[in-house]
């Protein structure tokens, strides 16, 4: 038995959620597929998999075993780009993650920069507002906004984030300007569903942290479609800072609560910290970060209350 081979397999079949699945991505015969997932779990004298008409899913045992597998190959691999000279060179394809707007605003234009310095590497650029698993997704480095957890990730700072409250000047003009959060409930809210509560909104931070019940007319599931209801007057909304930038500058709105806003948040530039590190992802760590650091000056700064 090719151990190697039957554990990329036992991989594919979980990451495509079946056996017929893996197979076709594969290009190789069904039955070859479930052989080599047999001959494994006879050789580990455990079921690794759990079979059903509808679905699969691993037994404790298998979850383990397939984590152990991925580290396995994922060394394998760093061994052999180490011997076919990646780490003498700059080459190959780095796999990056960011959120969405920040990527858009942010990452391309940096990435789009970084490969005409480097025609040996390509980019494939992830832009979800999900949490990315490194290890599992196979993901080379990842932008992060937010506090990190205690994990084994070397983590590089490119700048923070305000959270701020923004609004029409046309609403502002009918409605007035809050002085203060309390002013929150005379007002009418959009909310973004992944950054705050439909029902309060939090300022400051630590023991000063001040939880303000809000009304909220509109809720929605993406910044962009929370600006755009803003920028037609429908309300006040909070956001990222960076997301709202250039609808500040063009005055199309405008920020208030400043002085009552919570504690920035840091966005990072993550990875796994092998060791050693293959010169691509050396090549685009120190080009992206002084990049990025300027880029996000350089809008916080622009950001100012009315």
């Amino acid at each position: 038995m090719n151990r190697l081979e039957s554990m990329s397999i036992l991989i594919a079949v979980v990451d495509a959620g079946s056996l017929s699945a893996a197979a076709r991505q594969l290009d190789i015969p069904l039955a070859s597929v479930s052989r080599k997932v047999g001959e494994l779990e006879s050789h580990l004298k455990t079921r690794l998999l759990l079979r059903t008409t509808r679905q699969l899913s691993l037994t404790e045992a298998g979850a383990s075993y397939v984590a152990a597998c991925r580290r396995i190959l994922e060394e394998i691999g760093e061994a052999e780009r180490a011997a076919t000279g990646e780490y003498t060179a700059p080459k190959g394809e780095l796999t990056v993650t960011a959120p969405v707007v920040f990527g858009r605003l942010h990452v391309v234009p940096v990435v789009a920069e970084f490969l005409a310095h480097y025609p040996e590497i390509d980019i494939r650029l992830i832009l979800t507002d999900r949490v990315v698993h490194l290890m599992d997704e196979h993901v080379d480095a990842a932008i992060r906004i937010g506090e990190l957890p205690d994990s084994t990730l070397m983590a590089t700072g490119v700048g923070k984030v305000r959270r701020v409250v923004c609004a029409s000047p046309a609403y502002l003009a009918a409605r007035g300007v809050p002085a203060e959060p309390k002013d929150l409930g005379e007002h009418e809210c959009i909310t973004f569903e992944v950054l705050e509560s439909m029902r309060a909104w939090s300022f400051g931070s630590g023991k000063s942290e001040l939880s303000v019940p809000v009304r909220s007319r509109f809720a929605v599931n993406t910044a962009e479609a929370a600006i755009d209801a803003a920028m037609l007057g429908v309300g006040l909304i909070r956001v990222l800072s960076y997301q709202v930038a250039s609808a500040v500058r063009s005055n199309s709105l405008a920020v208030v609560l400043d002085a009552f806003e919570s504690a920035p948040l840091p966005i990072q530039l993550v990875h796994k910290g092998q060791a050693p590190l293959p010169l691509k992802l050396r090549a685009f760590l120190n080009f992206v970060t002084p990049r990025l650091r300027e880029r996000v000056s350089r809008e916080l700064a622009d950001i100012t209350p009315v």
